[in-house]
């Protein structure tokens, strides 16, 4: 049966037209794409991400258990609230799944992982913790509003001033409890902003109080175009179980400093030497990229793992896993329709912070 978040009543409200997306009945627009990603990358939006899940790890051995469980590591934060990337990974090296870690003491994180892969994320958590002193809680009970752009933060605490105190000195990557909320100035924009996790009986009060202070609701459809120009990876895209962190230009969530920490997947990642690299498309002729297709280059064959139209650029933009040895700079084939279309390697960061990059 599919799934429905708080805020489903609140988006048929608002005319959205609603698709399935992970077993989810989420909006994928509010009538216009193109002007709901526009909204975001010059003023303010928010996004119901409220299929996410919330997984609370509390315990004297939760550091050690975070330190074997993921890629990265905890080991740094020291800081309240300060949040960091990882991968986790399976023993071969492969990624289980892209999350972030919130921590709040040695004792205390809280988890964000995928909707897509929550409930296998949950039980390999739960298998991992043989032998630890840790409790791991999912929290589906919680509801997730995503508010980002130029404007967001102004615009939520025009919406909610008891909360500017809480999260006014927050750094990027850094979250605050307030209440029974969270607030994190973290997002998968490539803008700034909050992302609130808060009981779900609030998350439609919620919604009304940004709406009020006009802050637009923005669907999937634009998030995907929005994180694609951010350079963002998609899980079960550009990233999923067979292939490497090092293959999808995530070497820097690799954290090896600590030759003593044995973290899982580790020695495969040592063992194995990649001979793909993901890089950012520019398609020089007229057309379209999109995902699964072929790419030739001198170094042999290639495919994009997503691609879209980018509203920011105004041109047709792509990630791309591509052999080792293809630079940036340097102009490949891509099959679009049996046709090949030239098309121009480029750093995977096309636009952030209300700017193209290229």
């Amino acid at each position: 049966m599919i799934k429905r978040t708080p805020l489903y009543e609140s988006h048929v409200a608002a005319g959205a037209k609603m698709v399935d997306f992970a077993g989810w009945d989420m909006p994928i627009h509010y009538g216009s794409q193109l002007e709901e990603h526009h909204i975001v990358r010059r003023d303010a939006g928010m996004f119901d991400v409220s299929h996410m899940r919330a997984v609370d790890v509390a315990g004297c051995d939760a550091q050690a258990w975070l330190r074997k469980l993921v890629a990265n590591d905890v080991a740094k934060l020291t800081l309240p609230g300060k949040a960091l990337y990882s991968c986790m990974l399976n023993p071969e090296g492969g990624v289980i799944d892209d999350l972030i870690i919130y921590f709040f003491s040695p004792t205390k994180y809280r988890i964000v992982v995928n909707a897509g892969t929550a409930d296998k994320d949950l039980a390999w958590m739960l298998k991992q913790a043989e032998g630890f002193n840790v409790a791991i809680t999912g929290r589906p009970e919680l509801a997730m509003i995503a508010v980002q752009g130029p404007n967001a933060r102004a615009k939520f605490w025009a919406a909610f001033p008891e909360a500017k105190a809480a999260s006014e000195n927050l750094i990027v990557f850094q979250a605050a409890e307030f209440n029974d909320w969270m607030i994190a100035r973290t997002g998968y924009t490539g803008e700034d902003g909050f992302e609130i996790t808060l009981p779900a009986a609030d998350a439609p009060g919620a919604w009304k109080k940004l709406l009020a202070a006009d802050v637009a609701p923005i669907g999937l459809g634009a998030r995907d175009t929005l994180r694609l120009e951010a350079g963002m990876n998609l899980y079960g895209s550009d990233m999923d179980e067979t292939t490497l962190p090092t293959e999808s230009g995530l070497t820097w969530t690799l954290d090896l400093k600590d030759e003593k920490r044995d973290f899982i997947g580790k020695s495969a990642l040592v063992a194995r030497h990649p001979q793909r690299q993901l890089v950012g498309l520019l398609l020089e002729d007229r057309g379209v990229l999109r995902s699964h297709q072929q790419i030739i280059t001198k170094q042999g064959n290639g495919e994009t793992t997503s691609g879209s139209f980018s509203p920011t650029l105004q041109r047709s933009i792509a990630l791309a896993r591509v052999p080792l040895g293809v630079n940036i700079g340097d102009e490949v084939d891509v099959i679009v329709r049996d046709k090949p279309l030239k098309a121009r390697v480029v750093k995977p960061n096309f636009a952030r912070h209300g700017k193209a990059l290229i």
